[in-house]
């Protein structure tokens, strides 16, 4: 029996209708770009896997590193203990961090991450004697499946069921350039008339939105407003963190950093979960007294596990390497090239790029799910490419070591996708 057939029997997939989509592709190795069926096929991941295997697959550099991590130890509590893997990795992510970061708070993922900061600011405030219950966050967000970071997410696609369960969140339009008056109006209205704790946002880039990129300078305005209002400030960095904007983080385009950070996703590489949330030195003092109730009570069991700090560590050595930087830029300067072709396609809509991100929008509505977007991503996987349209959107996040004739390929199939519609 297959490994797709022996997969129906139990498991249950995630953002899956299993009534009307019940296979799910068997991998069976993944090298470099290169992920292997159970049959011999083979597919260039072009997003990723989700955005976390941007060096590639089985990474030698990154495995070996772990392989050595693992002989030497590998999981140990951390409310009791510290090891060097983690002491070094907050040591290294501070190095790159955006300016003002200044503890590391660890988590199992993204999810977590942001959960971990709504609790931070909620708790900050109340440490400090004020009560403060609501956030505000974009409209269109998204942050994760926790209650909290359901809250503060946008797309009812996934929190439907659960709305009437969710914290109070205010939501303001992303900035386009031309509606900073109109935001900075309704932004300080909320802030005026609501105790605001915090406010979350993807900074530049919207990714379950459909990969939008929304105005920096407009972003740094609101980021302003905030601070100057008493309201701290959530990057979510899950998505857009180590080098996929073309510069480490996406808060490095933006003057106003920052209060808390979370990071997921390429933290690791792909190569194992873990998250963090990041914060300034002043939250962190908010949390210091006699009084152990005002301690940060949030832990997760492979908190700072030793293993997954030490694919962290080699990531970001890896980020940080001529090459991989070369790498970023030619991508980016291919993604300039193709969206200038593609963009006069008839079926082509509009197209966007940052770093490694490249979008475009069909001009046809689909449903998120189901119809012509499973048509779209059976398109592409029976060419050999692994593209997971979202809705009328498709995009690509592809791994940085990626070569030009698999990048080229890549462009090819979706060209060959939009003259097919």
């Amino acid at each position: 029996m297959s490994l797709q057939e022996r997969d129906k029997k139990h498991l249950w997939h995630p953002l899956k209708q299993h009534q009307l989509n019940p296979d799910s592709m068997a991998i069976v190795k993944a090298k470099g770009c290169i992920l292997t069926d159970e049959d011999g096929n083979e597919y260039i991941d072009a997003i990723s896997s989700w955005y976390t295997c941007v060096f590639g697959h089985c990474n030698d550099f990154i495995t070996n590193r772990v392989y050595q991590q693992m002989r030497q130890l590998d999981q140990v509590m951390f409310s009791d203990f510290t090891h060097e893997p983690a002491v070094k990795l907050s040591e290294e992510l501070i190095k790159i961090l955006p300016q003002g970061q200044n503890r590391i708070f660890f988590n199992d993922n993204g999810s977590t991450a942001v959960e971990a900061s709504i609790k931070m600011a909620l708790q900050y405030y109340f440490n400090k004697g004020e009560k403060r219950s609501n956030f505000i966050a974009f409209e269109d967000g998204f942050h994760g499946d926790t209650f909290g970071a359901m809250s503060v997410s946008g797309l009812s696609v996934y929190n439907g069921p659960f709305e009437d369960f969710l914290m109070d969140v205010k939501r303001i339009p992303v900035p386009n350039g031309e509606n900073h008056d109109e935001i900075l109006t309704q932004l300080e209205e909320y802030i005026n008339q609501n105790d605001i704790a915090g406010f979350i946002y993807e900074p530049l880039v919207q990714g379950a939105a459909g990969m939008k990129i929304h105005d920096a300078k407009g972003l740094n305005a609101i980021l302003k407003l905030c601070k100057s209002s008493g309201v701290l400030t959530i990057a979510d960095e899950v998505m857009t963190g180590f080098g996929k904007t073309g510069k480490n983080f996406a808060s490095d385009y933006i003057e106003t950093k920052p209060d808390i950070v979370c990071l997921s996703k390429a933290l690791t590489a792909g190569l194992l979960p873990m998250a963090i949330t990041s914060c300034t030195e002043e939250i962190y003092e908010a949390f210091l007294s006699n009084d152990i109730a005002k301690g940060f009570f949030h832990c997760h069991t492979y908190s700072a596990n030793p293993v997954a700090c030490s694919a962290a560590l080699a990531g970001i050595e890896l980020l940080q390497t001529e090459e991989i930087q070369n790498n970023i830029q030619e991508i980016s300067a291919a993604h300039q090239e193709f969206s200038e072709r593609v963009k006069l396609h008839p079926k082509v809509k509009s197209t966007r790029h940052i770093g490694i991100i490249f979008a475009l929008d069909l001009n046809t509505e689909t449903e998120r799910y189901g119809g012509l977007r499973d048509k779209l991503l059976k398109f592409f996987m029976d060419r050999g490419v692994f593209l997971r349209p979202l809705g009328n959107t498709l995009y690509l996040q592809v791994p940085y070591i990626i070569s030009k004739e698999e990048l080229s390929k890549v462009y090819k199939v979706m060209e060959e996708a939009l003259d097919a519609l």
